[in-house]
């Protein structure tokens, strides 16, 4: 296998062919390789300790996919950081994860400049702009460095590592589960990942945040030697105008996406050819039954929706054809996991049967946070069986339904929100006596934060709302606020967050999908 993996194979049989697309650029093989293997060796020059990592703030820009792609080649750990963080989450992680250099992009850079100062981290790397303000060094500095990639590199596997907050709490660091973790040096890593694209070949399109684990897995389909189209910001009609362009075969999407998609008027929904398209996975969320019918009406059986976490992977899986005949269910469970349903005293119960979710996991595919032994050991609710914070079922011949969430966690167009984040923002306020953030409807992106607050004398909504935009990333606070006289409680005094939602849903089910 060549040094650089797929991408070095496919630069030799094809250097001027199209490698990799953004809104701005248009690389070919031999530009992706050369780059690719500059910043390695850049890489290596600045993380000189075992544990050191480089971050790469998630914007939708080709750099990002190169950062990620040449941290796995060179065997130093890269972070995916939210472009979306203030600067004090972000310097939290930075320490968290050891991180002593940043690459980002010119949308984030102020802030990354200030979360780096405090992390006391003195290499950032800007893409974007040819002449960066202060000390930041340009990305075509590390792009065109004489430090390249060792014909002979002797460093262990060092897997991308995101940021999630699990089921409950503070977000912590989990590595992806991109390859068999008997796979040791960063050689077999990334020759593993090149023969494990996970997406038909042919062009993919990103149409996500980079910096989930979902669209991510573009960095795998890059080191197999495959076209990779990433579009900056998501448009419905352009993102189907790039399916069109590019001869698209596959992509990942959340619900969010197809409800966007299925927005559109008719005239521009059957303007653009999008009969390339072999595979579209979808994960994040569930998916309302009506828009995953039309969606597999219009792009055919393609759909394949994923169902599990970046601490665990994918625990289950169903493709179109499948669900047209088990509506509503997330899939069969898929090696090496177990699915198991458990009762209130952890004790396992039939087919059939609602309890709380779980996936019994073997040896080598264990869930674990970077640097939280405590954290890991929630994520277990009997020995050996972790949860996804999921109430569930499992029908005789093997089918899993969700039906309802442990956890007060929302899922808000793909993306996990804890209302506790927000909760202790907003119960600072001097004018807020007491505060519940439930999920409620919302027809763009599944479900949305909503605030419900007691006020403690004259209370401004719309300060309150600024408030937490002054000290939480903005898409983790409330999408809508409520004043109230009380917050209901339960026997032992806890806020009865399960009744503060029911008023808004439909049924029983209080989590949408």
């Amino acid at each position: 296998m060549n040094r650089l993996a797929g991408i070095g194979a496919r630069a030799q049989q094809e250097p001027a062919g199209i490698a990799l697309v953004d809104d701005a650029t248009s690389l070919t093989w031999a530009e992706v390789a050369r780059q690719v293997d500059a910043v390695a060796g850049a890489m290596l020059d600045v993380a000189t300790g075992p544990d050191d990592r480089v971050a790469v703030v998630g914007e939708n820009r080709s750099p990002t996919l190169l950062a990620h792609a040449a941290g796995i080649l060179a065997g130093v750990g890269t972070v995916a950081v939210s472009r979306q963080l203030l600067a004090p989450e972000m310097a939290d992680q930075f320490v968290d994860a050891a991180v002593v250099a940043v690459v980002t992009g010119p949308a984030t850079l102020a802030v990354v400049t200030e979360a780096a100062r405090a992390a006391g981290i003195g290499t950032v790397v800007v893409h974007g702009v040819d002449e960066p303000p202060g000390s930041a060094i340009p990305w075509t500095a590390w792009a065109s460095c004489r430090h390249t990639l060792p014909a002979r590199l002797e460093r262990q596997a060092r897997p991308l590592l995101v940021y999630t907050s699990g089921t409950t709490g503070r977000a912590r660091g989990t590595q992806v589960r991109w390859a068999p973790s008997s796979v040791n040096s960063a050689r077999d890593y990334a020759e593993a990942l090149a023969d494990r694209s996970g997406f038909p070949p042919g062009p993919h399109l990103v149409v996500g945040p980079l910096q989930h684990n979902g669209p991510l897995t573009s960095v795998r389909h890059l080191l197999s030697g495959e076209q990779v189209v990433v579009l900056g910001k998501f448009d419905p009609e352009r993102m189907l105008a790039l399916v069109e362009r590019h001869s698209v075969t596959s992509s990942v999407m959340v619900p969010t996406h197809f409800s966007r998609l299925l927005s559109l008027p008719v005239g521009v929904v059957t303007r653009y050819d999008v009969s390339s398209l072999v595979s579209v996975v979808h994960t994040g969320s569930a998916c309302p039954t009506d828009v995953k019918r039309a969606m597999i009406e219009w792009f055919g059986p393609v759909l394949v929706e994923s169902y599990g976490g970046s601490e665990i992977g994918t625990v289950c899986r169903i493709t179109s054809n499948e669900w047209l005949e088990h509506p509503g269910s997330v899939g069969r469970v898929v090696d090496p996991f177990e699915a198991v349903v458990l009762d209130e005293a952890n004790l396992e119960l039939p087919a059939g049967e609602v309890g709380v979710l779980g996936f019994r996991t073997p040896p080598g595919r264990e869930v674990s946070y970077h640097g939280d032994q405590a954290k890991t050991r929630q994520a277990y609710i009997a020995p050996g069986i972790a949860t996804l914070g999921d109430m569930g079922l499992v029908t005789p011949d093997g089918w899993v339904y969700i039906t309802d969430r442990i956890s007060d966690m929302v899922l808000s167009g793909g993306v996990n929100l804890y209302p506790a984040e927000s909760e202790r923002i907003l119960t600072q306020h001097p004018a807020v006596a007491e505060v519940a953030v439930i999920g409620v409807p919302d027809s763009d992106l599944g479900e949305a934060l909503r605030a419900l607050v007691v006020p403690d004398g004259e209370l401004d909504v719309a300060a309150l709302a600024e408030f937490c935009h002054e000290r939480l990333a903005r898409y983790k606070c409330p999408k809508t606020y409520e004043l109230v006289d009380a917050l209901p409680r339960n026997a032992m005094g806890k806020l009865d967050k399960r009744a503060l939602r029911r008023p808004y849903w439909e049924s029983d089910r209080t989590i949408a999908g």
